[in-house]
Formats: C-alpha cells, structure tokens, sequence
C-alpha cells in the first residue's frame, strides 16, 4: 500500500513523530494534525487514504471526530484507525461504534500498526464508492476519484474536485455559501464565504476549457447550483 496518504491526528509529538518516521519508511506520504481543527483543514485541502484518529485530543475527543467523519456524507467512506491508550473490551466497543475501521492499543511497534494499516486500506479497496455520475460528456467517477469530458481528465485541485463531486450528486438544488462551507470545511472550521466564490471561479475556469462552466450556476442572492440546463 506504499504511495497512499495517511494523516495523523496525535497531540502528543513524540508518539506522532514516531509513527510519521515509520509510515514515511514504509513509503506512505503522511500528513500530520495536532487537534481538530487541524485535522479538517488538513482534509479540505487534500483528502488522504486513511487517518489515524488519538482518542484524547486536546478541542474534540477522537471518538467525536470519527463521528464527525462517519456523519458526512464526503467523508463517510474514509477509513479510520483509533489509536489509544484504553484496552479495556468496553472502550474497544465504543470505539468501534463510534465508526473506526480498527482500534490499536498503545503502546504498538511500528510493524504492526502499518499491518493494521495495509488490511483496512485492502478492505477499503473493496468497499469504496462505485457509483459514476454523468452530464453530458462530463463523467464523475466516484471510486477512482476522476473526472473527465469524453475520456479527458478534468485538471481540478483537491478543493474544486470535492465541489464538483458535491454538485454533481446533488445537482438542480441551490446551496448556499454557508452550506457549502459546512459540507466541503466541516462546520466547526473557520472559513471566510468568499472562499467558496475563489473556489468557484476555479472551477469554471477549468471546466471552460470544456465549455462546461455553464454547469456551474450562480443564483443571485442565493449561492450557486450545479445543472446541465440553461439558465
């Protein structure tokens, strides 16, 4: 599973230094977060492959997190491993219900966090979105992350891609700068409205070179939809 991108949501910079060192070792590219807050700007700018979740942090508890991940619908399919000091039956189950994949005991040695680590991303590989989107000649390919106008890759950042993803499985419907706020940044994640009209403009512009911006429809005094019809 070399190559994939894991986060680490850990406080403690010992313990997350450590498992950085060994997952970058192993050839995972890894992203580092101290607290919540961090973790949701982490995964609106780039989506990783697996996060590893601390139960104890510092703004929110990991089991509160997981939730939070479990509960969205753009990050509900991202696996998540629960690191903690609790290795009570009890907590193990909470945990587990909570919606992480797995649940490791500290202390654990490298090797096995990383073989706990390689069977949730085969069970994720197994699991993941299938669905495909169409509009025209413009394909959303929801398990391999892509999407293309006849065939041709669409060139989007990590952001503009999660909007188009959005729009496309919710289209003729008008969204609000604040509701796109909440779905692409998470609703505890400080983000200036204005953002999403410099994340919009992107996405036009790269869909323009298509001569699919029209998709993408401002609503005065309302936000933005997504329609494959004329406004």
């Amino acid at each position: 599973m070399a190559g994939k991108l894991i986060l680490i949501v850990e406080d403690e910079p010992a313990i997350r230094q450590m498992i950085a060192f060994g997952l970058r070792r192993a050839g995972f590219e890894v992203r580092e977060a101290v607290d919540y807050r961090q973790a949701r700007e982490a995964l609106a700018d780039e989506r990783p492959d697996l996060v590893l979740v601390d139960w104890m942090l510092p703004d929110m508890s990991g089991l509160e997190l997981t939730r939070t991940l479990k509960r969205d619908r753009e990050t509900r399919e991202l696996p998540v491993i629960m690191l903690t000091a609790r290795a009570e039956e009890a907590d193990k189950v909470t945990g587990l219900e909570s919606g992480a994949d797995d649940y490791v005991t500290k202390p654990f040695s490298p090797r096995e966090l990383i073989a706990r680590i390689n069977a949730v991303l085969r069970r994720a590989g197994t699991a993941g979105l299938d669905q495909v989107v169409e509009f025209e000649a413009l394909k959303l390919d929801q398990q391999g992350q892509r999407i293309t106008v006849d065939g041709r890759t669409v060139p989007l950042g990590p952001t503009e891609y999660r909007m188009l993803e959005f729009f496309m499985t919710h289209p003729e419907r008008v969204f609000s700068r604040d509701q796109l706020l909440d779905r692409l940044w998470g609703g505890n994640v400080y983000v200036e409205e204005r953002t999403i009209d410099v994340h919009v403009r992107r996405l036009r512009k790269s869909l323009e070179k298509f001569g699919l911006d029209r998709f993408v429809q401002t609503v005065r005094g309302s936000g933005y939809r997504f329609s494959a019809k004329a406004e």
